[in-house]
């Protein structure tokens, strides 16, 4: 849920885009001596109406104990709505209703036709017993008309808050499973060589110091390998919100091609002009999310190749591409290669591009990438650009 001063400030704003004003208030307040003998047969209609509708009725699953209660609260929502006052607790209530709705699995349309139906009774009840003249009866149903829409906008904002935030709590669970399998399946691999590896040492007694050697190098490589998916895991998991300082893309270049080695066999070319603007994102994150496209670069030519890593200035800030002569990504794979989990390579858990984007976009960037099956791949990072003034490129 929304903090609640969010939720009111948001109900003010609503306010003042639909012009609602104090006479507005006072007009449907004078309604609520009028109207309260007939908002009970005004219920009676609305239940009535659901019951003809199985998709709507189907999310009543208590019987008439549960439609009694919720006729009760829907005469106690009417004679709020008549009485007021619209402060904070009434438009809380007012999103409690909508969030209610995602609750009990009742469709969103249904909300919108039900307020539909309302309107209709109320204006109809006006038209019945207004004592007025023509002209105060146009202006009270415009109030209440007005009232209607910001009650409807508040429920519908709250139902799709609330979907919405389900929805990631389903969506983070369906990850949670596929991360877990992933897990288990990076691990068992070299699991079971250092079980391999154990039961060699421990059963066969006669074993040389060669082969004693080479289980305990096995287990020590298989170790390590574990610990770097343990490490790619935490790595995802924990990625802390970025401190966006200016920062030279050159230099961060640099650094990146100096802590990860590329193989003789790979030549390197460096095309960054030296009149480059700063970039403005989490150095420290940068370089992590262009370690993992040179080694994605460097692995996709196994005999040998050229790794380019230009910058320039695109339309939408900075643009820093690693692009490779290797082996491509099938089309069928392109549009997946930057999902969680999704790897083209026999070894790797597939979180690498995946970490990258996310970095990126939580330093208002972006990763793109274009490829052709055995002539390479280009990947794009792009960067803000760092304008302010006084920001001082480290």
């Amino acid at each position: 849920m929304k903090h609640p001063d969010q939720i009111y400030r948001r109900y003010q704003d609503l306010q003042a885009y639909v012009d609602w004003t104090d006479e507005d208030a006072l007009r449907v307040h004078d309604l609520a001596p009028l109207l309260e003998p007939h908002l009970s047969d005004l219920v009676e209609d609305f239940y009535a109406e659901i019951d003809r509708h199985p998709d709507a009725r189907k999310v009543f699953t208590g019987g008439q104990p549960q439609i009694d209660r919720l006729k009760g609260a829907l005469l106690a929502w009417l004679r709020d709505l008549l009485t007021g006052p619209y402060d904070r607790a009434y438009v809380l209530r007012r999103w409690q209703v909508g969030a209610r709705h995602v609750e009990i699995g009742l469709d969103q349309v249904y909300t919108n036709a039900a307020l539909s139906r309302l309107r209709d009774g109320l204006v109809r009840l006006l038209g019945d017993s207004w004592p007025g003249d023509r002209q105060s009866l146009v202006a009270t149903i415009r109030s209440i008309n007005k009232l209607l829409d910001l009650d409807l906008a508040k429920i519908n904002d709250a139902y799709q808050a609330e979907f919405g935030s389900r929805l990631q709590a389903s969506e983070r669970l369906a990850s949670l499973g596929q991360i877990a399998g992933g897990v288990a399946h990076e691990l068992r691999n070299p699991l079971n060589v250092m079980r391999t590896s154990l039961y060699y040492l421990n059963n066969v007694g006669s074993a040389s110091p060669e082969k004693r050697a080479e289980h305990m190098r096995r287990i020590e490589r298989n170790v390590a390998r574990a610990d770097e998916v343990i490490t790619t895991l935490t790595n995802f998991a924990r990625v802390p919100e970025p401190e966006s300082r200016s920062f030279s893309v050159e230099s961060c270049v640099s650094e990146v091609l100096e802590e990860n080695a590329v193989p003789d066999g790979i030549e390197v070319i460096i095309d960054i002009p030296a009149d480059l603007p700063p970039g403005l994102a989490d150095r420290d994150q940068i370089r992590i999310v262009l370690g993992n496209l040179i080694r994605n670069a460097v692995d996709a030519m196994p005999s040998g190749g050229r790794l380019t890593l230009s910058g320039r200035r695109g339309e939408e800030g900075l643009e820093v591409v690693v692009a490779d002569t290797g082996v491509g990504i099938a089309p069928a794979d392109l549009g997946r290669v930057m999902e969680p989990l999704f790897s083209t390579k026999a070894r790797g858990m597939g979180l690498g591009l995946a970490l990258s984007r996310m970095i990126l976009e939580r330093n208002r960037g972006g990763l793109s990438v274009v490829s052709e099956p055995g002539r390479g791949s280009r990947f794009t990072v792009r960067l803000v650009v760092a304008t302010s003034e006084g920001e001082i490129p480290q």
